[in-house]
């Protein structure tokens, strides 16, 4: 009966549970948690199967999961991720009625930026909520000290850390963004030493050259800050600190605003930090 009322019976309370018994998860299990985490829509739409598949373990790994966590099966697992959807769902179709029930004959472009803003807003106000001030404070000492500042980012993360190299640049701070244009990305990780630092920014699905890189600085003893999604994500694993950035969507399209915000807060607290030192 005491399990049965601690079971999680919404999205957040389950993500809880799974992040505070991560350290104490068996391997596959811990596989599993990560997936789960990474990729909730498909939890909620696959069969048991085939997620199984996807996620490179057996059916009854699933089963054992759920049942690690408190549920009698996976199906009963499976109605958490679903519930998710439909709140989304309805938020969103709420969402968008009322903006147009708002727009008093304005264009459907209105409606949509007007989504889009909604959802910047959703992301902003979830990221501040979710970073901790001792990380926050553990991350600009990091970057404060450091020599030089490696930038790391691929695809759709990839304009969070330009706009940082642009903004390090004018406060006159010793970057290095890192790109593939020439092909010599390893090479100039290279001179990468543990008095610098990096930032590393991923989101599922993660670029598998971030990931690498950022585990390479580990190994040597070089600092790594990370924005990412997730206490699982591989990202997270290479980190010194890490945040995790939730973004919000909006039309399936994932906003960048609160990432972006402090991205831009981490650059100005670090030449901050170095004019009081």
């Amino acid at each position: 009966m005491d399990n049965e009322v601690s079971l999680p019976r919404d999205f957040d309370a389950l993500r809880t549970m799974i992040l505070d018994r991560r350290e104490m998860l068996p391997k596959r299990l811990a596989q599993i948690a990560a997936y789960a985490l990474s990729n909730p829509d498909e939890i909620a739409f696959g069969t048991a199967a085939s997620i199984a598949q996807t996620a490179g373990v057996q059916p009854s790994t699933l089963i054992r999961f759920a049942q690690h966590l408190g549920f009698d099966g996976f199906t009963s697992l499976q109605s958490v991720f679903r519930e998710r959807l439909r709140e989304r769902q309805v938020s969103y179709e709420e969402r968008l009625s009322a903006l147009r029930g708002d727009t008093h004959g304005l264009s459907k472009n209105r409606v949509i930026l007007n989504g889009f803003l909604t959802a910047a807003s959703h992301s902003i106000e979830t990221i501040s909520h979710n970073v901790d001030e001792d990380v926050l404070t553990s991350a600009v000492d990091i970057l404060a000290k450091a020599e030089t500042i490696y930038l790391l980012a691929r695809r759709r993360s990839y304009p969070i850390t330009a706009y940082m190299a642009y903004a390090f640049g004018k406060l006159k701070i010793r970057n290095q963004l890192i790109e593939s244009t020439a092909g010599i990305d390893p090479e100039i990780l290279s001179f990468a030493k543990p008095t610098d630092a990096a930032i590393a920014i991923s989101f599922s699905p993660y670029a598998s050259a971030t990931i690498e890189h950022a585990a390479a600085l580990a190994a040597r003893n070089v600092p790594v800050v990370a924005i990412t999604d997730s206490a699982f994500s591989p990202l997270a694993q290479s980190a010194k600190v890490w945040f995790e950035a939730a973004e919000g969507d909006f039309s399936g399209f994932r906003s960048l605003s609160g990432t972006m915000a402090l991205a831009m807060a981490l650059t100005v607290s670090v030449a901050e930090k170095r004019r009081s030192v």
